[in-house]
């Protein structure tokens, strides 16, 4: 019977709910050993593969290999002796705990190195050197990215200097051409006005008056374009100019050749002889710059710096001293040095001031006792911004001081350029340089051909 074999009271345990040792349940058996690792090589001690801790978020695969039960098709010992560096787990990090040795048999994820970029795993070798190789190229295209320095400006030639130096000249010029001459037949007050623009420019009546006589030549109640008519005005303007535009000769066979530098004040004297002496050293000329300025101490220490930049030694006194012994004493160093050229500074004076201009002559003096033809040369420097006051300065200094050549600077602050053409119509001077800037390379030996088509508007 069913009943038989049963332990007294089972019956009550059954009612109260209590089980018999021999209807608990069979725990479940006890999980299998993982098989060992296989030796290392080489006699090398087996470290276990470390787990990641539970904060790092990888779980740990030797203990999930451990309790999931294997399948049928699938041994255990299979399962625990598996590769666990395997395809499926390419690159994956599974860092070690401190205190523990990874498995030698696991290919373990190396550090990279620093400044090196990180293993790419799965993308492969080509793939981790393209993107180290575009890493390395990064800071190439950043500073290629950089905003680029501004080019350099092409350095300009002399005659468009010239022609932007002279822009306001030429403009109040040009423009009056265009609107006189625009669409509109040759008649007497057209040509009336433009004498007026003319002579307004401070070129001069008499070259104003040969201007207008040959664009009416043979085109008077006849229309004609504003270009031809500033190409009429160029060529008569260089008929003017064309005698007195005369290059500065230094006689060498002079030793020295002195150079006597003359004008008002801030007609820019001083700056003349310095650019001066950088073109004379240029070409092969030994220089010696006297400072006889003497009234003003900016003007000695303006040569001095002069001086030191072109290698030319300069002479100089205290303040206020004798501009005419400081003369002499310049002359005998000079010669003394061997010097080819000796340019002399002289205080800027009015020429309506008879006491300066007497020292002036006094200097003169002095510097004939040594050689009697001296100066060589005496050159007028001229502000061409006072206009027609440039009239006066050239007829009184050459009669006080024998002025030999002129020298023209400001062109570029003016509107009134053409007054080097007046001047030349009515003296005669040569015009050695002429100066449209600040630069060494904007004062230049003067030509007839490019300041007349400057000062006419043309390119």
């Amino acid at each position: 019977m069913a009943l038989q074999g049963r332990k007294p009271g089972w019956l009550l345990d059954r009612i109260l709910g209590r089980r018999s040792e021999e209807e608990k349940p069979a725990e479940p058996p006890a999980p299998a050993e993982p098989m060992p690792a296989p030796e290392p090589a080489h006699g090398a001690e087996p470290s276990p593969l470390s787990p990641a801790s539970q904060s790092e978020g990888v779980p740990d695969f030797t203990t999930a290999a451990a309790e999931v039960p294997p399948a049928e098709s699938e041994p255990v010992g299979d399962l625990a002796g598996a590769d666990l560096a395997g395809a499926d787990l390419a690159g994956a990090d599974l860092p070690a705990e401190a205190g523990t040795q990874a498995d030698p048999d696991i290919p373990q994820a190396e550090a990279p190195a620093e400044g090196t970029p990180p293993d790419l795993g799965s993308e492969g070798a080509d793939g981790g050197a393209s993107f180290e190789a575009s890493l390395r190229e990064a800071p190439q295209d950043e500073a290629a990215s950089a905003p680029a320095p501004p080019p350099e400006e092409p350095r300009r030639g002399w005659f468009r200097r010239l022609t932007d130096g002279m822009r306001r000249t030429s403009s109040a010029i040009g423009e009056s051409v265009t609107s006189l001459f625009t669409k509109k037949k040759l008649d007497r007050a057209t040509l009336e006005d433009l004498e007026d623009v003319l002579v307004g420019a401070d070129l001069g009546v008499e070259t104003a008056t040969k201007i207008t006589q040959a664009i009416s030549a043979g085109r008077y109640d006849r229309e004609i374009e504003p270009a031809e008519v500033k190409a009429i005005m160029a060529a008569e303007i260089e008929k003017v100019l064309a005698p007195i535009a005369k290059p500065l000769v230094i006689d060498r066979g002079r030793k020295p050749f002195v150079l006597l530098m003359v004008g008002v004040n801030g007609a820019g004297k001083t700056t003349t002889i310095g650019k001066l002496a950088q073109k004379f050293r240029g070409d092969g000329l030994a220089v010696t710059i006297a400072a006889g300025d003497t009234f003003r101490a900016a003007a000695i220490e303006q040569l001095k710096v002069w001086g030191e930049r072109v290698g030319a030694p300069v002479i100089a006194r205290q303040q206020g001293a004798d501009a005419a012994g400081l003369a002499y004493d310049a002359f005998e160093e000079a010669r003394g040095r061997g010097a080819d050229v000796l340019m002399i500074d002289t205080a800027g004076r009015l020429q309506n001031k008879a006491g300066l201009m007497a020292e002036l002559e006094k200097i003169i003096r002095v510097l004939r006792k040594i050689d009697p033809e001296a100066p060589h040369a005496v050159l007028l420097v001229l502000d061409a911004t006072v206009g027609q006051n440039a009239l006066s300065q050239v007829e009184l200094f050459s009669k006080t001081a024998g002025v030999t050549g002129l020298v023209m600077t400001k062109l570029d602050g003016t509107a009134r350029g053409g007054i080097l053409v007046a001047l030349a119509a009515k003296f005669g001077l040569p015009v050695h340089f002429i100066g449209v800037g600040e630069g060494v390379e904007d004062l230049e030996p003067f030509t007839a051909r490019d300041f007349s088509r400057a000062i006419a508007g043309l390119e």
